[in-house]
């Protein structure tokens, strides 16, 4: 009986490390969206303040530029980032359903020995 709690045990702790994972994607999604948002405004700011606004203008702003290439670099990390929350949610759920079922039959065992 010894191995089905060590199995109960391993259930939660895979259970609990996914969840952890999952926590810390959503966290860096949300970093990161604040950072390409604090971007877009200064690429506003520098827009307003030079006056130009089309990118491929031959005085448009060196600094605008780079920020705008480092929000679309944001962006594009955000998007695999939420392919990995997707299977991150999905591992949960399996995980979740294995703990689920490693504790029923725990408990079964533990009524059978009562």
């Amino acid at each position: 009986m010894k191995s089905r709690e060590s199995l109960v045990r391993l259930k939660e702790f895979q259970l609990k490390e996914k969840r952890r994972q999952l926590k810390q994607l959503q966290m860096m999604m949300g970093e990161f969206e604040r950072m390409a948002k604090e971007l877009e405004n200064q690429i506003l700011y520098e827009e307003k303040k030079s006056g130009i606004t089309d990118p491929n203008h031959f005085a448009y702003s060196t600094f605008a530029k780079a920020a705008r290439q480092r929000s679309d670099n944001l962006q594009v990390s955000i998007k695999e980032l939420k392919i990995q929350q997707d299977a991150a949610e999905t591992s949960v759920e399996e995980l979740q359903a294995d703990f689920d079922k490693a504790s029923a039959i725990e408990e079964r065992d533990l009524r059978l020995r009562a």
